[in-house]
């Protein structure tokens, strides 16, 4: 378990350029949970080390620890990690979190799910929680455009089932998914009027168009959503579990047959760098397909069959693209759940069961550990296979990985070509978002007595908001194992660092911001002083005086791409000293 220095505050060297660091790689290991049912889903247990064979790439591996868990007892009381006592204006994105077992995420997708469905989500939610066996610990998401935390991780179903019925999980239009194929659409409408070919092939082309922007904006949302759950449970131990659920998800969109000018773009890249974070972070995740079982959507009543009356191919096509597209959305929940050592429910309506299965199966694995014998971190592709000679079993777990170098930056790349990056930084300082744990730090804040009508130098602030402001200084001390620190030519240990604070209004409005972005030279001597006291920093800020106030605090290894984020009302902080 990492532990907290002391608050304290030290003078670091600013190099004037930056100097190319020279890596150091360490032991790398690979964790593996695997999940071991028989014919019927029943977890197997009892297994030993010697029962399970493993290779990477072909070649077998040495597993140098094993380790059986199963689900505790409901009888057993839960271990928390330790908790720290705050003293006033201090603040932390450290969250005690139980240590015996592991945690479930359940993720509530209304940006990829229809209306109704959601509604059922929900439903099947309240049933499984009538049901809930005592001991579960579960946290709530909702992903819109953005990820919110509605329920911190709890074993109360009354906490649980509260979250639910609360307005922030209501069911919600998703201005980004399109309408189901079959519908009507401007171009059907405007065929019914008797437009030209140009016309209709323009109106075509418009759509197509407007639906690839519309996933491409699902993809980079729900990317990031991914992403911030991985920080935020890195820095919990053992395996956590996200149930996923989901009426679509738009991995990838390519050229329509039909229409091959529509825009195109791929998001390989991101989920290669998703998947790998997630299991980083021992993070399974567990699709369910909200829709449960459906029929296509041209046999809706509702849609009037127009485009049918005049285009007799019409139907045929559609169907087919409908079966292409929901096969399409299939094997992405079945590749996010392989990659990460999940499994995926589809087509089934029992969604409470599912939910329950997901947990069982999480509860009871064995994870196996051991240190790769190709040393050539090369970022390929390495598959991984587990078999086990007992007989008539299913084994559950990731099946490879990317071998980066241990000290690698993930940042996603941003070209023309793919959806936009993925960027760390940004989504850690959502408001309302999760509180990412890649870096743990402690945070001093005090707010000055003195009221300027300006906002001093170094905050950015929203058009045209007026004052009078008020200054808060920012005090901060982060784990320096938390921070990569290579040593340069010079002998020197390098550190790219970026702090960043933002105040929000309730409603998430953006009121203000500050941000400074560090390259850091640090002789040995004052790299031993900074291991002993901590990664420290300090930030001013200027944000309206008699507004509620949200702030966002913020640190990006911009080495290693980790982050960690804090948040606080200013209602929090200690009024300032006469």
């Amino acid at each position: 378990m990492r532990t907290y220095p002391a608050l304290a505050f030290i003078v670091l060297t600013v190099s004037a350029a930056s100097q190319t660091p020279t890596i150091r790689t360490g032991t790398q290991i690979v964790i593996v949970d695997v999940a071991v049912t028989d014919s019927r889903g029943n977890p197997i247990h009892d297994l030993k080390a010697s029962d399970f064979t493993l290779t990477e790439n072909g070649v077998a591996q040495s597993i140098a620890r094993f380790e059986e868990h199963t689900a505790p007892s409901v009888t057993a009381p839960i271990k928390l990690g330790p908790s720290f006592k705050m003293d006033p204006g201090i603040f932390t994105n450290y969250s005690p979190a139980p240590t015996d077992r592991p945690l479930n995420v359940v993720l509530l997708d209304t940006l990829n799910t229809p209306l109704k469905d959601q509604a059922y989500v929900r439903n099947q939610m309240m049933e499984f929680l009538k049901t809930m066996q005592p001991g579960a610990n579960i946290a709530i998401f909702g992903l819109t455009s953005r990820l919110i935390l509605l329920q911190g991780f709890t074993s109360d179903p009354s906490v649980l089932r509260s979250a639910l019925e609360h307005k922030k999980s209501n069911p919600k239009n998703s201005p980004l998914l399109p309408e189901p194929i079959g519908s009507d659409t401007i171009s059907d409408q405007a065929a019914l009027t008797g437009a030209d070919a140009e016309t209709l092939a323009n109106l075509q082309q418009f759509e197509d168009n407007i639906t690839a922007i519309q996933n491409q904006m699902r993809v980079l949302y729900t990317m990031d959503a991914m992403n911030q759950l991985g920080r935020y449970l890195a820095a919990f131990p053992g395996r956590k579990n996200l149930i996923w659920f989901s009426g679509s998800f738009p991995l990838s969109v390519l050229p329509d047959g039909d229409n091959p000018n529509i825009m195109q773009f791929s998001s390989d890249k991101e989920f290669q760098d998703t998947t790998n974070l997630l299991t980083r972070s021992q993070v399974a995740v567990y699709p369910v397909d909200a829709r449960g079982l459906f029929a296509p959507p041209m046999y809706d009543a509702s849609n009037s069959g127009a485009r049918y009356a005049r285009n007799p191919r019409g139907f045929a096509q559609d169907l087919a693209k409908f079966t292409a597209q929901t096969a399409d959305e299939h094997a992405t929940m079945l590749q996010m759940a392989e990659a990460t050592g999940g499994k995926a429910f589809l087509n089934t309506n029992n969604l409470h069961s599912a939910v329950q299965k997901a947990i069982d199966s999480g509860s009871n694995f064995y994870t196996l550990i051991y240190t790769p014998s190709n040393k050539d971190w090369n970022s390929r592709y390495r598959k991984i296979v587990v078999h086990s000679d007992i007989q008539n079993v299913q084994l559950t777990y990731r099946r490879g990985y990317y071998a980066y170098p241990p000290q690698e930056a993930m940042a996603a790349t941003n070209s023309p070509t793919t959806a936009p990056g993925y960027d760390a930084m940004r989504a850690a300082m959502q408001r309302g978002g999760p509180q990412p744990t890649e870096i743990l730090f402690k945070a001093q804040v005090l707010s000055t007595a003195t009221l300027t009508d300006t906002a001093e130098p170094g905050t950015s602030t929203a058009p045209a908001l007026k004052g009078p402001f008020r200054k808060y200084i920012i005090n901060c001390v982060a784990l320096p194992g938390d921070v990569s620190s290579p040593i340069g030519k010079d002998g020197n240990h390098i550190l790219g660092l970026q702090f960043v604070v933002v105040a929000y209004d309730r409603g998430g409005k953006p009121l203000a911001s500050t941000s400074s972005p560090l390259t850091i030279s640090l002789k040995p001597d004052n790299y031993k002083i900074m291991m002993q006291q901590g990664v420290q920093f300090s930030q001013n800020i200027s944000i309206p005086a008699k507004r509620e106030v949200f702030l966002r605090i913020g640190i990006h290894d911009l080495l290693s791409n980790k982050v960690g984020a804090v948040e606080l009302p200013t209602s929090a902080v200690p009024p300032p000293k006469p």
